[in-house]
């Protein structure tokens, strides 16, 4: 397979291979975090650069990957809360006039029947090169450890440091981006927070809530803890921040 680098625009590539592409990537909740809502459309108005999208000799979008760049200081205690967060800087200091330095990249994704090719790092090394040949210096990433779902009870923390026999981490995005030279900095443990109501997260997770509660929910990085007198459920999902650069 023959691979270039696109940048992504959503009115280039049919919609049918734009959901092709994203399905089953992520569980319908990702979208209920009502703080992104606020942010996101600037964030894709304001910065279509970091849109990027590999595509094959046919033209068809095979991955995609973006990013958001924001102002950080490269310590541990000054990076943001997690994804939700970095959107919120990259926006705000754009508003303000602060000059970002750093790339957050916020998602890479492969289409469902080419996982397992390698196309994930590329995506990434991808975006950290344009960063770079943009004048950013560093690159760092929420990651989303997609493993944890099947140890939900267990902290994030605990989670992040657990590795295979041979060393390397038992996670598989986690294990990606360290093949690719990155490091663990730090636990995101509130990346983001998903609302909504019961009746939603039942047609969400498939699950019945018949009481107040925490639940595990499938593809649940953590636990959902559900109020049925607020009639609100609500879910923070825990990420892993990494450093490329």
């Amino acid at each position: 397979m023959t691979l270039r680098t696109e940048r992504t625009d959503a009115r280039t590539w049919p919609v049918e291979q734009l959901k092709e592409l994203f399905s089953e990537s992520f569980p319908e909740f990702i979208t209920a975090d009502r703080l992104v809502s606020e942010y996101i459309g600037r964030v894709r108005e304001w910065f279509p650069a970091w849109d990027l999208t590999l595509v094959d000799e046919g033209e068809v979008p095979v991955a995609a990957g973006w990013g958001v760049p924001v102002h950080w200081d490269g310590s541990v205690e000054a990076l943001p809360t997690g994804y939700t967060d970095s959107l919120a800087r990259a926006v705000e200091g754009r508003e303000q006039g602060v000059a970002p330095d750093t790339l957050v990249i916020c998602g890479a994704v492969v289409t469902p029947s080419l996982k397992g090719r390698g196309l994930a790092g590329e995506t990434l090394t991808a975006l950290r090169r344009t960063a770079l040949d943009a004048g950013l210096t560093r690159v760092i990433a929420p990651v989303r450890p997609t493993t944890k779902a099947r140890y939900p009870l267990t902290p994030i923390e605990t989670f992040m440091r657990w590795r295979r026999p041979d060393g390397t981490a038992l996670d598989p995005w986690i294990r990606t981006h360290e093949r690719l030279g990155a490091e663990i900095l730090a636990a995101a443990p509130a990346s983001q927070t998903m609302t909504g109501t019961v009746t939603q997260w039942e047609k969400w997770t498939g699950l019945d809530l018949p009481a107040s509660g925490e639940y595990v929910v499938p593809d649940g990085l953590g636990l959902l803890r559900v109020d049925l007198a607020a009639d609100e459920g609500v879910y923070q999902e825990p990420n892993v921040w990494m450093r490329h650069v």
